[in-house]
């Protein structure tokens, strides 16, 4: 039949109606098309669930999207701030927190309805607006300590009062900054947002909040992903909840891998997921499309397939999560992903990307000019001056990206600066072990936690008490010498970090 003509189109899932208790969680493509020794395919066909089997069909009753979670799930997420594109770890224990109350979090780049938490900040002498008026957006153009003492008042107003029992012992675990808002996740799990919700993009009835607004879910978050136009929360027990614009017939459709495109205001589970059995470690919201990792090292995306987001050839939307076949292969450790593209790094090293590349933010090259339709609809191994080194962190931006590799140097591309990947050499008498990249703009932790930024300054983004462009990265001396930069998260606009005392 035409549904077997070649195995690169054949998809295979569990038993549908079967629970995660009667099988393994689906592993990656390739494993499972290596180890068939038989004809038997099930399919799972999203409207009617039925299986195929040597070209007899038979109805199977259909799972229910909304049933609950499984009881028995031991899996959790190191629950732990860690940069924007980094993948969270997986354990088999409870759930771990980390916080440590000597932390202190800095914030700093353009406040829009929220986005940065002016009344927090322990210096207001530094805030400039960005126009004539009052209601302009604020500019916080350098390092801002955020006083946290009175945590209680600011989360849950002028009561105090923690209704759902946190008690005194309530700290901010983790910042996670995104295209237009913010998440504070806090050391009991509990997700708070604020910013712009043109687009239900923060899962709160307002269109905007500058005060946080708690998201309730029935398990502790581990990561947010806050997009342009939808947004995901990723749990501890591994599970995903999605929430925003669900797309459109001109823009694209399954963005929130619902399968479609109705939008969701308030979070809502991916049961797809559960009902597949997968677990994600990591999750990339981007302008209409959604990647994310699993346990398995297996990377799943849905959405709009124009440009080649969903790095399967083709430029059909998907409503549900499904694999990208040419990384079946590959044991992926990373994703990162920007506006338009998404990357992957492999347990070699190697770095993938594919997407948009109208200004070389794939860092495949573009030939001999800039072209405003460039894509790789296929997952693209990166080459140039990354050729036979081990990347071991990436990150990127709107149309800017980056990468470490094993003995510490950064490279970056993008933002029509560079279509490869570039070393930058003056920070070639540093160790870099991580990295962030926002919109247009690009942050680097070396291993004595020292905070360098480069890129367009004109948000404060780059945290130099200036917003010029800065070429090449340049020491960010707002964070104190005696500090050390254990995590960041860089937003459109927006930029967050933890610190510890050396």
């Amino acid at each position: 039949s035409d549904r077997t003509n070649t195995v690169q189109q054949i998809k295979i899932y569990p038993t549908p109606g079967s629970s995660p208790s009667n099988h393994s969680r689906r592993p990656p493509l390739h494993k499972m098309i290596a180890n068939r020794t038989a004809t038997l395919i099930f399919r799972r066909c999203r409207s009617g669930q039925k299986a195929i089997t040597n070209n007899v069909t038979t109805s199977v009753a259909s799972s229910s999207s909304s049933r609950a979670l499984p009881s028995t799930r031991n899996y959790s997420l190191t629950s732990k701030t860690c940069s924007s594109s980094s993948a969270a770890a997986a354990t088999n224990t409870d759930i771990e927190t980390t916080s440590n109350p000597s932390q202190k979090n800095y914030m700093w780049g353009t406040s829009k309805n929220g986005t940065i938490p002016l009344n927090l900040l322990q210096d207001k002498d530094g805030i400039v607006s960005s126009g004539m008026f009052s209601g302009d957006d604020k500019i916080v153009d350098h390092p801002m300590g955020l006083n946290l003492e009175d945590l209680n008042g600011f989360l849950f107003g002028e009561d105090k009062e923690d209704k759902n029992g946190g008690g005194d012992d309530v700290r901010v675990e983790r910042v996670d900054c995104g295209a237009s808002g913010t998440a504070m996740v806090l050391n009991d799990g509990r997700c708070f947002v604020m910013g712009t919700n043109k687009n239900g993009e923060l899962g709160i009835e307002s269109k905007s909040s500058v005060k946080p607004i708690h998201l309730p879910l029935p398990d502790p978050i581990a990561k947010a992903s806050l997009g342009t136009n939808f947004s995901a929360l990723l749990t501890t027990t591994g599970d995903l909840y999605t929430f925003g614009f669900g797309g459109s017939r001109i823009n694209g459709m399954g963005c929130l891998g619902q399968g479609n495109m109705d939008p969701h205001p308030t979070p809502t589970l991916v049961s797809s997921l559960v009902e597949d059995g997968c677990y994600a470690t990591d999750v990339h919201c981007g302008e209409y499309s959604m990647t994310v990792l699993t346990t398995e090292g297996e990377v799943l995306t849905c959405g709009a397939g124009s440009y080649g987001r969903l790095g399967n050839l083709e430029t059909v939307d998907q409503l549900y999560l499904e694999p990208v076949e040419l990384m079946g292969a590959e044991d992926v450790t990373q994703i990162a992903g920007g506006f338009a593209f998404s990357l992957a790094l492999n347990s070699v090293g190697i770095v993938h990307a594919w997407g948009r590349n109208n200004e070389g933010q794939l860092g495949t090259g573009m030939g001999l000019s800039a072209d405003m339709y460039a894509m790789e609809s296929l997952p693209r191994p990166l080459e140039g001056d990354l050729l036979g080194r081990k990347v071991v962190r990436i990150a990127a931006g709107h149309t800017n990206a980056a990468a470490v590799t094993e003995d510490g140097h950064l490279y970056t591309w993008g933002m029509n600066y560079t279509h490869e990947p570039k070393l930058e050499t003056t920070l070639l008498h540093a160790k870099i072990v991580d990295v962030a990249c926002g919109k247009n703009y690009t942050l680097a932790v070396d291993e004595e936690g020292r905070l360098y930024s480069m890129g367009k300054g004109k948000s404060g983004v780059l945290g130099l008490a200036s917003t010029k462009v800065s070429a090449f990265p340049v020491l960010v001396e707002g964070i104190p010498m005696d500090e050390k930069v254990v995590s960041m998260s860089c937003g459109w606009n927006h930029v967050a970090c933890v610190t510890e005392p050396k």
